[in-house]
C-alpha cells in the first residue's frame, strides 16, 4: 500500500499548539480587528521594501562599500526566503488549520503542501531587518519593530504557530547577514565600475569622479 506524503507530514501543535490558541482566541474576541490585520499582513511587508529603498538612496550620497550593502539587502531577503522553501519541505509541518480545526482562524485553510515551518513572511522581514544592520542601523531597528509586529500577525490569523515565527527569525537572521556581509565585500569593485558608468545616476547623488571613498 503506498502511503501518501501528506500523511507523513510534521504535527508542530505539541510545540506551543496552547499559545497559538491563545492568540488565536484573543483574534475571536476582537473581531474588528481580522480584516485590518489580514490586510496588514501581506501588504506590511512593503515597509521592508520601503525601508531597503530609503537605505539604497541615502547610500547615493555615500562611498561605494555602503552602496554595494544596500544592493545586497533585497539579495540577502531573497537568499534568506530560498532557504526558507528548502526547510519548508525537508520539516513538512502542516498548517495549525489541519492539526487545530476547532481553533479560530482568520485566514483560509491553505493547501496542504503549503507547509508551516518556518513562515515565509516573517522570514522575509527578518532579513530584511539582519541586511539593514549592516548598512543602517537606524531603519534596521525600525525594520525590527515591524517585522515583530509581522511575526505576530501571522500567529493572530492562525496561518503560523509561534515557532513557526521563532523559526523563521532564527534562520533569516544568520542567511541574510552572512550575504549581505560576503557581498558587501566581493561586489564592491563591481559596484564601483557601476558607479563610474552608465548607472550612476541611479547609484550615486555627487558626481562620479568622487564617489569613491577609500
Amino acid at each position: 500500500m503506498t502511503v501518501h506524503p501528506v500523511q507523513l507530514a510534521f504535527d508542530g501543535s505539541g510545540i506551543d499548539g496552547s499559545l497559538f490558541t491563545t492568540i488565536t482566541d484573543f483574534a475571536r474576541d476582537t473581531r474588528w480587528l481580522n480584516t485590518p490585520l489580514e490586510v496588514w499582513t501581506n501588504a506590511g511587508l512593503g515597509v521592508f521594501a520601503v525601508l531597503m529603498l530609503v537605505g539604497w538612496w541615502n547610500a547615493r550620497r555615500r562611498d561605494t562599500p555602503t552602496m554595494t550593502l544596500a544592493l545586497a539587502a533585497p539579495v540577502a531577503v531573497v537568499a534568506a526566503f530560498a532557504v526558507t522553501a528548502v526547510v519548508k519541505n525537508l520539516v513538512t509541518e502542516v498548517r495549525p488549520c489541519y492539526s487545530l480545526p476547532h481553533a479560530y482562524f482568520v485566514s483560509a485553510c491553505p493547501a496542504r503542501t503549503d507547509y508551516a515551518f518556518p513562515s515565509g513572511h516573517s522570514t522575509t522581514a527578518f532579513a530584511a531587518v539582519a541586511a539593514l544592520w549592516l548598512l543602517d542601523r537606524r531603519l534596521s531597528v525600525i525594520a525590527a519593530a515591524f517585522a515583530v509586529f509581522e511575526g505576530f500577525t501571522r500567529v493572530y490569523l492562525g496561518d503560523h504557530y509561534p515557532h513557526d515565527v521563532v523559526g523563521a527569525a532564527l534562520l533569516a537572521l544568520p542567511v541574510a547577514y552572512l550575504v549581505s556581509r560576503i557581498l558587501g565585500r566581493i561586489a564592491v569593485p563591481l559596484v564601483d565600475r557601476l558607479r563610474a558608468g552608465v548607472l550612476a545616476p541611479v547609484l550615486t547623488a555627487t558626481p562620479a569622479s568622487v564617489h569613491t571613498a577609500r
